[in-house]
């Protein structure tokens, strides 16, 4: 499926953007934006598709979105039928931290924000219990103004944030993997080399050479390019796909084995790098995982 870009319409007199529609379905297609999203979904029942994702959506619901990850809200398919009486209202926050709000963001008070934003950069579900409160801020924050603007937006995203390690990913399937025409030949090339022998070890050199650059280079290209380094991007794949291995089954096989499969050499490397990655423990990730599915199948 063709990922469209998607323009927020920005303003210079808001940093943090809010909106709230009431149509007859959500947007139709799969697309991806610079900002943050926060979508509360205060009526509206379908199917996310974040990554290579998929989950059941329903009213009451908040899920956040991490900045260029392609995604989409798809209403049932009553939704479409000619007459139909369905409808979706919901609520959403978009905020950019590396544009108007960098200098906020940039402040030590939100070192701890900052962390657990990058810890669940591919997006996230609120769990339940937290929905009234994130609700609440993100009404506050849409009916806002001026200076209380930034003080909701503020409460809002702390508010986030104390929900620490409860989050429950949505994104395996990790946005890097999705690379466009547009970019830079050597940059495919090297993600390439990269998505089919992750299983091994790799050096620096390795991926280096099959652009036919030095390492130093070759790093300086790569960042700019992906906005992260070659070893963060190399553990991103591996953990999806630890994440793949875990959620269809073949956790019974061995968690040692998913973690060597995935290329780590130990147990101890591998936890550490998934919970850096994912924001929880493996054995926590197949656990919330199966209590989301079972919910979402049992209403």
């Amino acid at each position: 499926m063709k990922v469209l870009p998607f323009t927020m319409l920005v303003t210079d007199k808001k940093s943090v953007l809010s909106e709230f529609i009431e149509l007859p379905f959500f947007y139709q297609y799969l697309h991806t934006h610079n900002q943050w999203q926060i979508t509360y979904i205060e009526k509206g029942e379908g199917t996310l598709t974040i990554g290579n994702d998929l989950h059941a959506f329903r009213s009451g619901e908040i899920y956040v979105v991490g900045a260029k990850i392609p995604h989409l809200f798809k209403s049932d398919p009553e939704y479409f039928e000619p007459n139909s009486k369905h409808s979706i209202t919901v609520y959403s926050v978009y905020f950019d931290p590396n544009e108007a709000l960098e200098s906020l963001f940039s402040l030590p008070e939100l070192r701890k924000v900052n962390f657990f934003l990058a810890q669940n950069k591919h997006g996230f579900k609120v769990p339940s219990d937290y929905i009234q409160k994130i609700a609440s801020e993100m009404l506050a924050v849409h009916n806002a103004s001026g200076i209380n603007l930034l003080f909701s937006f503020v409460k809002l995203i702390v508010a986030l944030e104390s929900i620490g390690d409860c989050i429950i990913p949505l994104c395996s399937d990790l946005s890097s993997l999705f690379v466009s025409e547009s970019d830079d030949v050597r940059i495919k090339r090297s993600i390439q080399f990269i998505k089919e022998n992750y299983s091994n070890r790799i050096t620096l050199d390795d991926v280096a050479n099959v652009v036919f650059m030095t390492p130093h280079s070759f790093c300086r290209h790569f960042k700019k390019h992906t906005g992260r380094t070659v070893v963060s991007f190399l553990n991103e794949i591996r953990i999806n796909h630890a994440c793949k291995s875990l959620i269809s089954g073949e956790r019974a096989i061995c968690m040692s084995a998913i973690a060597s499969n995935s290329g780590f050499n130990t147990m101890t490397n591998f936890n550490r790098v998934f919970k850096r990655i994912i924001g929880q423990s493996p054995t926590d990730y197949i656990d919330n995982y199966s209590k989301t599915n079972k919910k979402a199948y049992s209403v």
